[in-house]
């Protein structure tokens, strides 16, 4: 492809890109009045912008999602308390350790079961209520479960494993003619306590502020979009990770502070 050919194809992207924003169904906070929502995970603070905002009640449960019966409780007592539900945003994870590998593979599957698993058993658990009620499916995602990066491989396993999984299931709601939506959030670098602590000796990236990813979640989901990206590079880094394979990954290994013989980790073993 000549590079008149590659600007004429970039501009016809930016161009569809712009007429898919400008089309996209518009964010009324009149959509929120009397909602009924439950959130689970690290931001909290989609439960206050969610009250702010207009919602009936908002509710947020702690519980070991490792544990299946836990999962399906917290649905089940959040139906019952809200007498109903409308939004079901699942933001959820487990901790894990930032670094290389180190071969551990029952972690890995203990953080599919609270990463991954537990969203579907909530999924499957809220269904028929969210249908009754037109409901919406809030998934929280990663661009780590879109591009391939080092350090965090338990991690975006199971942000694969949610894209794939929601984004077929999308599909099949819609081939149902279900009522439900299901919005998929995918987020960049986000500033809460925890992410800054586990990457700060190795990235430098600006951080986004939680409380405007915490708007740009509640809006997608209340504008029933399909996918949602913020910041706003996070979306073109999709758009464009499949056209220059190579600059992708030099730009992605040459993002991280990591000298192989200061940070000595080991690639396999527990």
């Amino acid at each position: 492809m000549n590079l008149f050919a590659k600007f004429l194809l970039l501009c016809s992207i930016s161009v569809a890109f712009i007429a898919v924003r400008w089309s996209s169904p518009s964010f009324n906070e009149e959509s929120l009045k009397g909602a009924r929502v439950l959130v689970t995970g690290v931001l909290a603070s989609v439960v206050s912008k969610c009250l702010e905002m207009g919602a009936q009640r908002a509710l947020f449960i702690p519980a070991d999602m490792a544990n299946p019966s836990d999962a399906d409780y917290v649905v089940q007592y959040a139906i019952e308390q809200l007498g109903g539900l409308d939004y079901l945003v699942l933001n959820h994870i487990g901790p894990s350790p930032y670094r290389m590998w180190d071969g551990n593979v029952e972690h890995t599957r203990w953080l599919l079961e609270v990463n991954f698993l537990s969203y579907a058993e909530m999924t499957q658990k809220a269904l028929p209520t969210l249908e009754k009620s037109k409901g919406s499916i809030v998934v929280v995602s990663s661009l780590l479960g879109k591009i391939c990066g080092p350090f965090a491989l338990p991690y975006a396993a199971t942000k694969f494993a949610l894209n794939g999984f929601f984004g077929g299931l999308q599909h099949e709601l819609a081939m149902q003619k279900s009522n439900v939506s299901i919005t998929i959030c995918t987020l960049g670098v986000i500033d809460t306590d925890s992410a800054m602590e586990k990457i700060k000796d190795y990235i430098n990236i600006t951080a986004y502020p939680a409380h405007e990813a915490a708007w740009h979640i509640i809006e997608a989901g209340a504008s029933r979009q399909s996918e949602a990206f913020y910041p706003w590079y996070t979306f073109y880094a999709c758009l464009f990770k499949d056209w220059f394979p190579y600059l992708r990954d030099q730009t992605i290994q040459n993002s991280y502070t990591y000298d192989p013989q200061v940070n000595k980790e080991p690639v396999t073993g527990s």
